[in-house]
């Protein structure tokens, strides 16, 4: 039997998702499942890694379910994933010994504190393109060493292994035969030098991680190993990894220097292409993998804010005033531009540029005339204010984007995409398939199994489905921007 589909698995930070793509990249058939987010304490984040692996199972059965096809029928997998969450395991037993800790979790805020002054976070930086921030994976993993009973003897013993969220789906794919990443993920775990692609002996000194629990990096598109009958179905190789927001510049072909994304997912990640320059940001974005393809790595500017979609989940489960996502696009066409009230979604602190992790949360600006219309459409406003503070730093860096493509739940909103453009004053563009993220992983997996010769080939394949051209007048934008200003000022930690 001939094999000509893909499997794309997307493991997200609220939902897993299986889908088949055929020789076209078309879409064959999908299925995806929510799953628990645990809240131990305020800034606390966890997943039960068990209920992922549980998920991931059951959206894949699904979708091969749906496409009236099975294991025998798929040439690769590709898989894709929130990134920066930690699960660590028992490499005897494959179980995990804590809970997956998210990326958005601050816990470890004050060692972060500590190690800033023991080790400058300019030092990091010129290591790792990143930051000295709870968001990546070192610390979470410290944090586990450190604070589960029994977990820093088992460490040193050589029986622990640390892994994002790829690693322990490749572990569990392949029944314990691979214990690997790619470049993208490496690249955000803090402990990654991206200048000379391997793990830095010194960072692991300092968080006093021990180098055994540590995965093989691998390029992007890889042979990252066969899956085990026992696990889905099937044997089938693993051809193609990256984190959720390479994934998604790669599924925008975003292949040349200074092509941007911006993801609307649970937060907002925007990257631009620097191509094989790893540019340092002077305004804290940051420096990450883009790629790595055939040993060469194209690198990206990022700029990533903690909370963008959640902010509606916030909306409809917390304070129940909406009952869906797609709701708040009802309102704000009714509501229009809300120029007194200010939402600053700082739930988890705030990311780039100002990487606060003790901000909090806030509406600002509340009369007596101020209801739930202006609360949920300054919630929309919001998220594209956060993303001008992004594209500000990156234009002071030197990346000014003209025009930028939009991916991610929330940009089925066309009121947010025109809002987004008028507060940029560029250009969006909305693709035909907007779960870019997914997509950008099953071109891997076809890179890798054959089926496409190189990425550029995607780029034929790319379709816009809308245009926002920005139409708001520069005073009204500037009024709005200095609101915003104002509000983002009375939170800061």
């Amino acid at each position: 039997m001939t094999r000509q589909y893909l499997l794309a698995i997307d493991q997200g930070t609220s939902s897993s998702r299986s889908v088949i793509y055929d020789e076209r990249a078309d879409v064959v058939a999908s299925a995806q499942q929510e799953f628990r987010q645990i809240y131990p304490k305020p800034g606390w984040v966890e997943h039960d890694p068990e209920e992922i692996w549980a998920s991931v199972r059951q959206v894949t059965r699904e979708a091969l379910a749906s496409a009236g096809i099975t294991m025998r029928e798929i040439a690769g997998i590709g898989i894709t994933n929130q990134r920066e969450t930690t699960v660590v395991w028992d490499r005897r037993s494959g179980e995990c010994i804590y809970n997956a800790i998210v990326w958005q979790d601050r816990r470890t805020a004050a060692y972060c504190r500590d190690l800033g002054e023991r080790y400058a976070d300019s030092a990091v930086a010129g290591k790792t393109g990143l930051r000295l921030d709870p968001y990546f994976s070192a610390t979470k993993v410290a944090w586990i060493l450190n604070n589960v009973d029994g977990a820093r003897r088992l460490a040193d013993d050589g029986h622990l292994a640390f892994g994002t969220i790829d690693s322990f789906l490749l572990w569990r794919l392949t029944d314990g035969a691979v214990h690997a990443t790619d470049a993208t993920n490496a690249s955000r775990t803090m402990l990654f030098n991206i200048h000379t692609q391997a793990w830095d002996d010194e960072l692991l000194e300092l968080l006093e991680i021990p180098a055994s629990m540590l995965p093989q990096v691998l390029d992007c598109a890889a042979e990252f190993g066969d899956t085990s009958e026992g696990a889905i179905g099937g044997a089938v190789p693993v051809c193609g990894i990256a984190g959720d927001q390479q994934a998604a510049l790669i599924g925008q072909a975003g292949f040349d220097y200074g092509m941007t994304k911006s993801t609307y997912g649970t937060g907002c990640f925007a990257i631009a292409n620097t191509g094989n320059t790893a540019l340092t940001s002077h305004n804290q974005l940051l420096t990450t993998v883009a790629s790595r393809i055939g040993g060469e790595v194209t690198y990206g500017l990022e700029g990533s804010v903690f909370v963008a979609g959640s902010a509606l989940q916030w909306l409809r489960d917390e304070l129940r005033i909406i009952d869906s996502a797609p709701e708040s696009e009802q309102v704000a066409n009714r509501t229009g531009v809300v120029d007194d009230v200010y939402v600053v979604p700082a739930f988890a602190g705030l990311g780039a540029p100002y990487w606060d992790p003790d901000a909090r949360g806030a509406i600002v600006g509340l009369s007596r005339g101020s209801g739930r219309d202006q609360i949920v459409t300054a919630t929309l406003q919001a998220v594209a204010y956060q993303t001008r503070d992004l594209f500000d730093a990156m234009k002071d860096d030197g990346m000014a984007p003209s025009v930028i493509r939009v991916d991610g739940g929330m940009v089925a909103n066309d009121w947010f995409l025109q809002f987004l453009s008028d507060i940029l004053d560029v250009r969006v563009e909305r693709p035909t398939n907007v779960e870019s993220t997914v997509l950008g992983a099953a071109y891997l997996a076809a890179l890798q199994c054959g089926m496409i010769d190189d990425l550029q080939q995607a780029s034929h394949l790319w379709r816009c489905d809308a245009v926002f051209e920005p139409r708001m007048s520069s005073d009204q934008r500037d009024a709005l921007l200095s609101g915003w200003a104002t509000a983002v000022a009375r939170v800061r930690g």
